[in-house]
């Protein structure tokens, strides 16, 4: 890695593969901090900064990169990289991880089976910066406040006094489950594990186990669903009443079955990547300060 100064990153070259507004947030803080950056995929984007150019995808990309850094998303299993403001597709092959020096440091938000066994398998260090709580706890404020926002246009009654239920009290539930008790929503959360439910009724919350979760969506004007698995099935949602509005914000392809919800004539969304649409400032300098903070311990322990 280049070598930089204390809480600087000169001579740090940094490549960014694809993403959304985050990353060329994440660009602007890194290229704060003097180091120079790539941006592949921003043809579309008009974005500018000092020591940064817009380049093509190229094996000399990967190969002169001391941090690559992907989309939130990752790359998906076709090795497809989601990149909203390309001209082009980006696609990684396993020839492209094969080029990357093994000492690149790779960031990426989350990473599919795939993602991860192909950086494994070449050597690379490949950091999933959602999976950190320093991340994910600071990334669910943006993601409670843009679900919030989607209930409110969806929805023809306030969420002050409305019926909110929540399944899953991990980082983002409990965010949530927090800012709509403040709001004056009479809130239910549903979790499987006793420490949680425990912790739920702490909060001043409902708490119900997740077996019971029919009796819990029955009465709900509003669902969140922040568990990453199938959990809203045609059995529980045909307890559901037809004016229920669910918000499912776990990952593609979430945890509802969204044809039987159009078929029961329930309105429900998936809305992954929130941060990403309502304040991709906020939660790209979520995303730099953890990174910029592990490429200057990187160095520092290199000697630069």
């Amino acid at each position: 890695m280049g070598k930089g100064v204390s809480g600087m990153l000169t001579g740090v070259k940094f490549a960014f593969l694809g993403g959304d507004a985050r990353m060329i947030e994440v660009a602007r803080c890194v290229s704060e901090l003097d180091a120079s950056t790539v941006m592949v995929g921003f043809e579309k984007a008009d974005v500018s900064f000092p020591d940064s150019v817009k380049v093509a995808f190229s094996e000399e990309v990967l190969k002169d990169a001391d941090v690559i850094v992907f989309p939130v998303a990752g790359i998906d299993d076709e090795g497809r990289v989601p990149a909203q403001f390309a001209e082009q597709p980006i696609m990684m092959t396993e020839d492209h991880f094969a080029v990357i020096n093994k000492k690149t440091q790779l960031f990426t938000g989350i990473a599919r089976p795939r993602f991860g066994a192909l950086a494994k398998r070449h050597g690379l260090a490949l950091v999933r910066l959602m999976e950190l709580d320093e991340v994910a706890i600071l990334n669910s404020i943006p993601t409670a406040e843009g679900a919030i926002a989607l209930a409110m246009e969806h929805t023809e009654i306030t969420l002050h006094g409305s019926a909110c239920t929540v399944l899953g009290l991990g980082r983002c539930g409990v965010t949530l489950a927090r800012v709509l008790a403040g709001m004056g929503a009479a809130v239910t959360v549903c979790a499987r594990k006793p420490s949680d439910l425990a912790r739920i009724r702490e909060m001043g919350l409902t708490a119900i186990p997740l077996e019971h979760l029919g009796d819990a969506i029955a009465s709900s004007d509003v669902v969140f669903n922040t568990i990453p698995a199938m959990i809203l099935t045609s059995d529980i949602l045909a307890r559901a009443a037809r004016f229920c509005v669910i918000i499912d914000l776990a990952s593609a392809p979430g945890g509802t079955d969204f044809r039987f919800a159009e078929k029961r004539g329930i309105k429900a969304m998936l809305a992954p990547s929130l941060p990403g649409i309502v304040a991709p400032k906020t939660a790209g300098r979520i995303i730099a300060q953890t990174m910029v903070r592990m490429v200057q311990e990187a160095s520092s322990s290199t000697g630069g």
